[in-house]
């Protein structure tokens, strides 16, 4: 579309650390999409939008009615969005779509856009070590355990769910450390991805510290980092992907 922008985002972790930090952060979150989506044709919102979400059938976690009703006027309006499922929030089912209009995405997505390659994950379980994550990942997405789970009655379960989450490292505030372009390890995920196929721009969340490295002449790195701390983006124009700052200063 004619000056219109793609946006992406991640790890907005609402409902951590304390309900009244997550609405002040849910609301300035709010801002930041009213400020551009006169100018979005897509917008791609990369997991880890809530610290936790657990969907039954008929009950879904209580609040984030605001973002829910901004994003719903967005599909309304005609802009794409995309909703991948982190490790906070994969146990989603049918509400973000029928809803909200959003399109799940339960793992990678490639994407071609004016030219562009483009290859878009969370990017939990990719590239080397944590192999006990990734062994909690294949139970945890697993559908009879979530069927299991499931049974539970959701006072209990989203009791239990909350107090896990509780104890992540969001509700510790932590800031990550950058670990050096060799070292980073959805930037050697990507260079191994690149050794068989080309990509221009890989676009991962999950690592929770805004990184734009340069794997080598024609492709970028960029790690969308997290709201608590750094309320980073990246937005591409039609050329080129940029990682943005909103005004952490607004409250």
């Amino acid at each position: 579309m004619e000056n219109k922008k793609i946006y992406f985002a991640s790890d907005f972790h609402l409902g951590s650390p304390s309900r009244e930090e997550s609405l002040l952060r849910e609301k300035k979150i709010i801002r930041w999409l009213e400020s551009i989506e006169n100018q979005c044709s897509e917008l791609f919102l990369m997991g880890d939008i809530f610290d936790f979400w657990f969907e039954y059938s008929k009950v879904i976690p209580k609040g984030f009615v605001r973002l829910q009703g901004k994003i719903a006027s967005m599909t309304d309006a005609g802009i794409k969005i995309y909703f991948f499922k982190g490790n906070h929030d994969m146990w989603v089912r049918d509400y973000f779509t029928t809803e909200l209009g959003m399109e799940i995405v339960s793992d990678e997505l490639i994407i071609e856009r004016d030219g562009k390659r483009f290859y878009l994950h969370h990017g939990d379980g990719l590239g080397p070590g944590d192999e006990k994550y990734k062994f909690l990942r294949k139970i945890f997405r697993n559908p009879i355990c979530q069927k299991l789970f499931a049974l539970v009655p959701p006072r209990i379960g989203l009791g239990i769910a909350n107090a896990w989450s509780g104890s992540s490292r969001v509700a510790s505030s932590k800031k990550e450390v950058f670990l050096g372009n060799e070292n980073e390890w959805l930037a050697v995920y990507s260079k191994e991805k690149l050794q068989t196929t080309h990509f221009d721009y890989f676009v991962f969340g999950h690592r929770h510290l805004p990184l734009n490295i340069k794997l080598n002449e024609k492709s970028t790195y960029i790690n969308l980092g997290e709201w608590i701390n750094y309320c980073t983006y990246a937005v591409f124009d039609g050329k080129e992907l940029i990682l943005n700052k909103f005004d952490s200063n607004l409250t």
